[in-house]
Order: C-alpha cells, then structure tokens, then sequence
C-alpha cells in the first residue's frame, strides 16, 4: 500500500502525478509541480469520441516552482497570461491524437517550448535614426499630398 507523508498535500481526484520534463540539460522541472487529467475530447470522432477520454489537461504549478529564476517566471507568466487557470497554474491541453499517452507528450512539449521561449531574455531595443533617405522620402510625399489636396479646390471661371 502506498503511503503519504504527514502533511502531504494530496493532488485532487482524477489528477495524475508525472515524470520529471526535462527542457533542456541544465533544467529540469520537478514532477511535483506537474499534474495531468484526461477528459472528453471536442469535435467529431464518431462513436469513439463519447467512450474514450484521450484530451490531456496538463497544469504546472508555475507559483510554487523554485527551479525557475524569478526573471524566467515572469516572462513565462506574460507569455502564458491566457493559458492560467483559477489558480494561478499554467494550463496546456492538447487533443492532436486520439491517443491519450501522445496527447500527454503533446502538451508536455508545448510547455517546454514555452519555458524554453521564457528562458531567452528579450533583446533590448537599440534607438535610431531615420536615414536622410527617408527623411527626403517623407517630405516628398508630403508634398505630393500637399499638391493632390490643393487641386481638390473649387474650379474658378475666368471671365
């Protein structure tokens, strides 16, 4: 039998623990922070689709994990805002397949090609110029809606 240490949170029912994801090879995302559940898939699928529970939901707790440098979290916050459930936890489905255990490696990619997105800092923005070239191009064709516009006028009758 299977036993809990005191004090263990224990994960809600039909949420299934995981294996470690490993992102890359010097980051590894504890499978304490990842829990998965299958549902009904959406869409046509005929007789199979009302038996058999292939959709993945895979939630990481994105909050709690200490694997991650503060300035990655907040990235992959901003880059997942849409994907949070009520929690706060990082939501990714993935119903590709009519396979579960393939819908689970699915949504287990997606995450680590967000968090692989997250860990490359942004690039600052350089300021420029605008080149003299342009300068010129923006004057010409201001003077060209400046000459269009005045032509609009009304037609005078010389008399």
């Amino acid at each position: 039998m299977l036993r809990r240490r005191r004090g263990a949170k224990e994960p809600p029912r039909g949420v299934r623990p995981m294996e470690p994801l490993v992102v890359d090879s010097q980051l590894v995302i504890p499978a304490r922070h990842l829990h998965w559940t299958a549902v009904r898939s959406s869409g046509p699928g005929g007789q199979n689709v009302n038996k058999v529970a292939s959709k993945v939901d895979l939630r990481f707790d994105l909050a709690a994990c200490d694997t991650l440098h503060p300035a990655v979290k907040a990235r992959l916050y901003s880059l997942c805002r849409n994907k949070l459930d009520a929690d706060g936890r990082v939501l990714i489905t993935s119903q590709r397949t009519r396979d579960q255990l393939q819908n689970l490696e699915d949504a287990r990619g997606k995450l680590a090609a967000l968090i692989k997105a997250a860990l490359t800092p942004p690039r600052p923005r350089r300021p420029t110029k605008p080149t003299y070239g342009s300068k010129l191009r923006r004057l010409e064709g201001k003077q060209h809606n400046k000459h269009k516009k005045q032509s609009r006028g009304r037609v005078r009758l010389d008399d």
